[in-house]
This record gives C-alpha cells, sequence and structure tokens, in this order.
C-alpha cells in the first residue's frame, strides 16, 4: 500500500497550517521565487536620491524580452523575481493605486503606502480556499522625501531595506550586500556593488551580462553597455 504523507492535505487546494505549524503553499510559492531571476536593488540618499536595480541578461538561442522591472508611477518602480504573470497582475493593480490616490489627495502615493498595499493583497491569498499565494517577491523602490526600498515576499511579509536581493542565490547576495554596503555609496560605486554581488556567487557571470536601471527623481534610466563598461571598467 502506498504510504500517505501525514502532511497531506495541507499543501492541497486550502492554504492552512499543518499540525507543525507550516503553510506549505507559502513555502512552495518561496521556492518558484528562488527559481526566479535574480534582481539586485540598491537604495542611495546619501550623495544623491537614487535607487539602482541590476538583473542578469537572459541567454538563450531564441530572441526572449522578459520584463523584470516595473514603472508604477513617475516616482515609483519594481523589480520581480518569481512568476512574472503573477507579478504582472500586481504591478497593473499597484498602477491602478497608484492613480487613485493622485486623483482622491492630489498627491504621489507614498512608497511605504504602496508597498504596504501589495504586502496586504499577497496576504489575503493566503487565507481562502480556491486560490494560491502569489508566486513572486518584489523589490518596490520610489522617492517621496528621500528614496525608500521595500521588499514583499509570497506571504505579504514587508521589510524596508537599504540593499536587498531576491530570486536566486538571494541569501548569499544579501550577506554579502551587509558586509559591502555603506550610505556613503554614489551611483557609480552602486553600481559596481550591484554588479559584483551576483558575481560573488555565479562564477561564469560577466559584467556584460548586467542589466542596470536606475529610478532618481528625472525618472527611470536603463545604462547601455558602453555606460556600463566606462563605469565597471
Amino acid at each position: 500500500m502506498e504510504m500517505i504523507s501525514e502532511n497531506m492535505g495541507y499543501d492541497r487546494a486550502i492554504t492552512t497550517f499543518s499540525p507543525d505549524g507550516r503553510l506549505f503553499q507559502v513555502e512552495y510559492a518561496r521556492e518558484a521565487v528562488k527559481k526566479g531571476g535574480c534582481v539586485v536593488s540598491i537604495c542611495l540618499n546619501k550623495k544623491e536620491k537614487m535607487i539602482i536595480f541590476c538583473t542578469k541578461k537572459r541567454q538563450s538561442n531564441i530572441v526572449l524580452s522578459i520584463e523584470k522591472i516595473f514603472k508604477i508611477d513617475d516616482h515609483i518602480a519594481a523589480a520581480s523575481a518569481g512568476l512574472i504573470a503573477d507579478a504582472r497582475l500586481l504591478i497593473e493593480d499597484s498602477r491602478i493605486k497608484a492613480q487613485q490616490n493622485q486623483i482622491m489627495y492630489d498627491e504621489p502615493i507614498s512608497v511605504f503606502a504602496l508597498s504596504k498595499y501589495i504586502a496586504d493583497r499577497k496576504q489575503v491569498y493566503t487565507q481562502y480556499a480556491g486560490v494560491r499565494p502569489y508566486g513572486v517577491s518584489l523589490l518596490i523602490a520610489g522617492i517621496n522625501d528621500k528614496a525608500r526600498l521595500y521588499e514583499t515576499d509570497p506571504s505579504g511579509f514587508m521589510v524596508e531595506a537599504k540593499a536587498r536581493a531576491i530570486g536566486q542565490n538571494a541569501d548569499k547576495i544579501n550577506e554579502f550586500l551587509e558586509k559591502e554596503f555603506n550610505d556613503n555609496l554614489d551611483k557609480k560605486e552602486a553600481i559596481k556593488l550591484s554588479v559584483n554581488s551576483i558575481k560573488k556567487t555565479d562564477d561564469k557571470f560577466k559584467s556584460e551580462e548586467a542589466n542596470v536601471w536606475s529610478l532618481s527623481s528625472e525618472g527611470i534610466k536603463e545604462y547601455t553597455l558602453e555606460e556600463l563598461k566606462k563605469i565597471i571598467g
């Protein structure tokens, strides 16, 4: 007779606690995030208000263009790791929320308020039968009074950070960022740090494979390979 796991049923159609207090569907969603392409984000406030995003270009024999960085409003952007389709839905909802805030209060939504909105929406999807958790983590960054960076994971957990990575090898990259980040970094130093943090966990990663964006008061900018070569060397 086939052996039946004592946890069977706790990871099926309903997200509920197992006898040892675990939410298996949330854990599975986090595994989906870990398999997603890595994204590193660094928040700058000392010398200039800016957020840096860095990802690895997809290598393929066919032409694929998968969006990893999303513009939500003129002052807010987000990066995703995990299921891109889930990210797209959350981003669309976030754009609507940002516009509603502008119409209702005649001011841009704060980065905290938008991050909390996304985290709350994710948390709701861990409670009810017939739905599953969002299989995506987001790095939400923007500039209000200062540059701010938040992470939300599939459970609805939300944390503010100065430098953060999500996706493949995120734990190791975050350890590296904790050691190397300091508040006095300028834009060029932050870009170098973001690229080097991925290199530390991926021996095959080369600087020319990096996709780098920045978000500042001037908007979102994607750096060309020539610009990155001048910065990284």
